[in-house]
């Protein structure tokens, strides 16, 4: 059942507009990433007419309370309505379950957190929702790939940041450049504090390495963690990824462009990348500005979600008498 108190605080935020719900239960930002995010996220909903609820983590509650009351300030200023964004500060996740059965007052909730919260949506939610979902992101390094160029973006894709989405959490290499590609890969995630499991074929250039698990090839770490595994071939890589893939960024490298275009097309994900860094799917770098967060599902948007990605289509026909025959 919907509590009264946040029944009355949906009644008057749906007053100023339309709603769209940003919630989370992640405590992986500090909290001046989180008051970059929420202004970031908080100017589409905005721009397209909508009010915004945001419920972030108890362990941020003060930052959040200090930055939706500056956007506050910002809104009136700007001649908007106050109640255009709203913060839900109730943190518990009996409160949670309420807010993902607001239906009529909520026109779509984006949540972003943890497992917990994305099963939770999955098992409770009433309200539309899209799904900022995990990314266990894949490079796949074929067997015609500039070693040198492989070698560099693998481990940006890994150490540029740890703790995010389009980081990458398995390197997948093609046996026939295993020898003279994984020492020296295996000696740079390790200088960067990089702890690499490797499958039994990888463990023979990589000795060091910890024997991988099934489970390593389906967890995204958010941490100097990496999974590397050996493939026979793009097909071997491509059914690999297909079995442990979160459906977010897939990578290959490869100046073979038959093969680059098969795992372009055979590659299910929200985004996939040729001879490039999964860091770059982001809104911002895809030039889509502000970012509400990488939709893993494949309806109504995929990938990072923008300004576009907060609307739906209104069809206007105007005539002057015309019927139907």
């Amino acid at each position: 059942m919907t509590s009264p108190a946040l029944e009355q605080l949906a009644g008057r935020v749906q007053a100023a507009a339309r709603v769209v719900a940003r919630s989370t239960s992640s405590t992986r930002d500090d909290a001046l990433r989180l008051a970059a995010d929420l202004l970031d996220q908080e100017w589409p909903a905005l721009v397209e007419a909508n009010a915004a609820f945001l419920r972030g983590s108890s362990s941020a509650l003060e930052s959040n309370r200090a930055v939706v009351a500056l956007l506050r300030r910002a809104v009136v200023k700007a001649g908007l309505p106050a109640d255009a964004v709203a913060l839900v500060e109730e943190t518990s996740h009996e409160m949670a379950v309420s807010f993902m059965q607001l239906r009529g007052y909520i026109d779509c909730l984006i949540p972003r957190g943890g497992p917990a919260l994305i099963a939770s949506l999955v098992e409770n939610a009433t309200v539309p929702y899209v799904l900022d979902g995990d990314g266990n992101c894949h490079i796949y390094v074929d067997g015609a790939a500039d070693l040198a160029m492989a070698h560099d973006l693998a481990v940006n894709a890994k150490t540029h940041r740890f703790g995010v989405c389009n980081a990458v959490e398995t390197v997948l290499v093609h046996q026939g450049i295993a020898a003279a590609f994984l020492p020296r890969l295996a000696e740079s995630l390790t200088a960067a504090g990089v702890e690499i499991r490797a499958d039994e074929r990888v463990q023979a250039y990589v000795p060091a390495a910890v024997p991988a698990t099934d489970e390593d090839f389906a967890t995204e770490f958010l941490a100097p963690v990496v999974a590397i595994g050996m493939v026979d071939d793009v097909g071997d890589a491509i059914a690999h990824i297909a079995r442990y893939n979160s459906g977010h960024s897939e990578a290959i490298v490869t100046s073979d462009v038959a093969t680059a275009d098969r795992f372009v097309a055979e590659v299910d994900g929200a985004a996939v990348l040729v001879n490039a860094s999964t860091r770059f799917v982001d809104g911002e770098e895809l030039g889509l500005g502000a970012e509400v967060g990488i939709s893993t599902q494949k309806l109504h948007a995929r990938g990072p979600m923008g300004v576009k990605e907060l609307t739906t289509l209104k069809w206007v026909v105007r005539g002057d008498g015309q019927v139907r025959g």
